[in-house]
């Protein structure tokens, strides 16, 4: 597997590798003694599905307390990922990086605790998988404003078209209203 790191630290994107021939392809998404030598020791304990539409925007969500770490995937369709750094400690703190994911491309997104993670669908349906360090704890579940000025995330946005979001997702803090990891 092949590691390309972001600007900011901890966050990478995975390039799996490939076996192909003309039956198909295999590939591995995960070994833990590959991720922990690439120095991911992550343990994760569930598995999520998100199917969604042309123009959704899902995001930008986090758990302030047991924060997620995620290891982000398509296998159907194409997204532009996008992860926000929320740990006030750190020099890049608000700042965000983006990749596109794609069926074809095959690359995954690793997302360490202490970010705010979200997605733009800009194929007709894209399917996301992914792992995550913690279980989904609904009452430490938030929500940071997608379109906050002050992060200033370069959405793809189709046609320029407000994308389409849950009201959940509407209702999103900004940065500067938000709760965020010391």
């Amino acid at each position: 597997m092949d590691f390309e790191a972001t600007a900011i630290q901890g966050v990478a994107i995975l390039k799996p590798k490939l076996f192909e021939d003309d039956r198909g392809f295999f590939m591995e998404t995960y070994r833990a003694e590959h991720f922990k030598s690439l120095g991911i020791a992550a343990n994760f304990v569930q598995d999520n599905h998100s199917g969604s539409g042309k123009g959704v925007l899902r995001g930008m969500h986090y758990q302030i307390k047991q924060p997620q770490g995620k290891l982000v995937r398509v296998v159907c369709g194409e997204v532009f990922d996008v992860a926000v750094d929320l740990r006030k400690n750190c020099d890049t703190f608000g700042k965000w990086v983006g990749a596109p994911l794609t069926a074809e491309n095959k690359h995954q997104l690793w997302i360490p605790p202490g970010f705010a993670h979200g997605f733009y669908v800009l194929s007709d349906w894209a399917d996301l998988l992914y792992k995550v360090t913690e279980y989904y704890a609904q009452d430490w579940d938030r929500v940071l404003r997608w379109d906050d000025p002050e992060i200033g995330i370069d959405w793809p946005l189709i046609d320029g078209a407000p994308p389409i979001l849950s009201e959940k997702d509407a209702q999103g803090k900004s940065l500067r209203d938000a709760e965020t990891f010391k």
